[in-house]
């Protein structure tokens, strides 16, 4: 197999190709190997350098032999991660995830670890510990964050699927920086333990970034249902994900809005991608009207502040503490904070999670689904977010960073599933994401909508700066 050959393959269809044994496991995992050093020099989204030896996985999942990346947490057994922290040492996972054995299940071939923002509370991929990690659009450019190293080797072509999770935006951003699919499940499809019950009080989620609809199906297929334990539960599906793909559309009712619901301004030429998407919509026999729901944006702050906690919580109660001189500016501000972090705050942030979830859910008994932009912005340029500037305390960073990201937070809040669909670019070709939501446990009506809408994607030729151009 060829390098050009490779970089413009999905996971299913690399599957495909090993399963029909036109090409061998060895062969796509070389020349995997050779695209991820090659895209990893151009854009920095490597925390270290491929893994010597991949990690174990089935030979008979439905990826099998399908290369992948893991993103920079305690996911895998024995494999080091750091947060995207240079306070955090190189900490060995004591043990898989439940998400990552099934990772493994699925025959996933995990090659290496992708960059992520410190602690995973920004959407610029720039830590001070890795440094930028660069947007194949545009190296100029951020990736958007968390899961940025992630989105950044995805969109060049190094692997066709990678780890990613979202605690509010972090799956959905760096997809829109980077035109691909973000799909971030809805609350209990994917499980989270074994050694959490509910992840950062449930408002963050775990899955990937795509560069197909199909793939993202089809890894739902692999990997979604409880795991014994789990504090939340979903009806299962009524047939597989994948079957979606092709499955006839009912008239659905959309509403569509672009304006955040903080107030601040969204750039004429996301607005302009995601109202051209609900003129698709319409023309599939969708009726699509302006609306959105009734929310305070105050109880979003507080509810994602209450997330800030729980995240920071889990450092304060180590063993060993991260020095705070390692640590960058708003991290350490939030260290600050969560110690004076009082039980009735706690409960006042829980307060705002229902009151937000009560004004989701109700609008969505009139809707089947949302569109809104995923990002209020294009692309920032490097420094835009600036994580590591001592100004900041928690509630002025959130403020900073939602007037950049403004539509997503609000999902990992009441759980819909929700997803980036890279539908837009501007006049200086850098890619524009538009979020569907859906209602609570409606994850096909988005793999179908997505799937009818991906003929306006962009293509793989399409794509500035993959690794055969």
């Amino acid at each position: 197999m060829e390098l050009h050959e490779y970089v413009r393959l999905d996971g299913v269809g690399l599957a495909e190709l090993i399963r029909t044994r036109q090409v061998t496991p060895p062969e796509v995992e070389s020349v995997a190997r050779e695209a991820l050093k090659i895209a990893d020099e151009r854009l920095n989204g490597l925390t270290r350098p491929s893994f010597p030896n991949a990690l174990d996985a089935a030979g008979d999942g439905p990826f099998a032999g399908v290369p992948f990346l893991l993103k920079d947490v305690p996911i895998a057994a024995g494999v080091p991660f750091t947060l995207g922290s240079r306070a955090i040492p190189d900490i060995a996972a004591a043990h898989d995830t439940e998400l990552m054995t099934r990772f493994r299940r699925a025959g996933l071939v995990a090659l290496g670890i992708t960059t992520m923002c410190e602690l995973g509370l920004s959407f610029a991929t720039e830590s001070a510990r890795y440094g930028p990690t660069r947007n194949p659009y545009d190296p100029a450019r951020g990736v958007g964050g968390s899961s940025g190293g992630a989105a950044a080797l995805v969109a060049a072509g190094a692997v066709p699927l990678a780890h990613a999770n979202d605690g509010a935006g972090s799956i959905r951003v760096p997809a829109s920086c980077c035109g691909l699919v973000g799909l971030k499940p809805g609350r209990g499809r994917i499980p989270c333990g074994p050694d959490t019950g509910e992840a950062a009080f449930g408002l963050l989620y775990e899955f990937a970034v795509t560069r197909s609809v199909r793939d993202a199906a089809h890894l739902l297929d692999a990997v979604h249902g409880p795991a014994a334990g789990d504090k939340y539960l979903v009806a299962p599906p009524l047939r597989p994900y994948a079957e979606e793909l092709d499955a006839p559309h009912p008239r659905l009712r959309i509403a569509l809005t672009t304006d955040a619901w903080s107030g601040v301004p969204v750039d004429p030429e996301v607005a302009a991608a995601t109202a051209r998407t609900g003129r698709l919509l319409e023309r599939l026999g969708h009726t699509v009207e302006v609306a959105t729901p009734a929310l305070d944006w105050e109880d979003v702050l507080a509810g994602i502040r209450g997330e800030v906690v729980a995240g920071v919580a889990p450092l304060l109660s180590a063993p060993r503490q991260p020095p705070p001189e390692a640590l960058e500016a708003v991290s350490r501000a939030a260290m600050s904070e969560v110690r004076a972090f009082t039980a009735l705050d706690l409960l006042r942030t829980f307060d705002a999670h229902n009151r937000v979830s009560r004004a989701v859910g109700t609008f969505f008994a009139d809707y089947d689904l949302l569109v809104t932009p995923t990002l209020g912005q294009l692309p920032a340029p490097h420094g835009t977010l600036d994580y590591d500037n001592p100004r900041y305390s928690v509630d002025s960073w959130l403020r900073r960073l939602f007037a950049y990201g403004p539509f997503t937070a609000v999902f990992n809040i009441s759980g819909q599933p929700a997803v980036s669909l890279p539908l837009g670019r501007s006049a200086s070709g850098l890619p524009i994401g538009v979020q569907v939501v859906a209602g609570s446990g409606r994850e096909d009506q988005l793999i179908r909508i997505a799937a009818a809408l991906e003929p306006d994607f962009a293509t793989a030729a399409d794509r500035q700066g993959t690794l055969d151009q």
